[in-house]
């Protein structure tokens, strides 16, 4: 499963120590004091080690097991512009409308895009449906020029 190498502690309480700290919001020194009451005596500083080495390995493997196995999926394909370029935005859309996966494609690509999705992430479905017509509508954010930029604008104006 792990290979812990170099750890001088217990697999399942390395693992769990990991687990724990990602899962829940909880401080370092809060953690030690937890373990210790599991009968695991280790430092804030080694539990700081501990996730900053394991937690790429902890996320890595749990993806790979999540699978989301769908009968259907629907593909929504939207032209937009991001940073002044007009950009291709192909979305997997479950049934009700939530999105699953997202692609953003300068060239207009919509027959690599199931593809791409299967093989880069969890979505995987048996058959995609495509529609002319927009499924959900994908909500702009605005984005304003930032307030203080603002004022510097003005002072130049002036």
């Amino acid at each position: 499963m792990f290979a812990l190498t170099g750890c001088h502690f217990p697999k399942d309480a390395v693992l769990y120590a990991v687990f724990f700290y990602l899962r829940y919001t909880v401080s370092y020194r809060d953690l030690e004091e937890i373990m210790t009451e599991r009968g695991v005596r280790v430092d804030h500083t080694t539990l700081n080690t501990w996730v900053v080495k394991y937690s790429p390995m902890v996320a890595a493997r749990a993806h790979s097991k999540k699978r989301l196995t769908l009968n259907s999926l629907r593909m929504d394909e939207t032209y937009l512009g991001v940073r002044g370029k007009w950009m291709y935005l192909y979305r997997a859309v479950d049934k009700a409308g939530n999105t699953l996966d997202f692609m953003v494609s300068e060239r207009r690509n919509a027959q690599r895009y199931p593809d791409l999705v299967g093989s880069n992430s969890s979505v995987q479905a048996q058959n995609w449906k495509t529609d002319r017509r927009g499924l959900v509508p994908l909500p702009v954010q605005q984005q304003t020029a930032h307030p203080e930029r603002q004022h510097r604008d003005q002072r130049r104006n002036r």
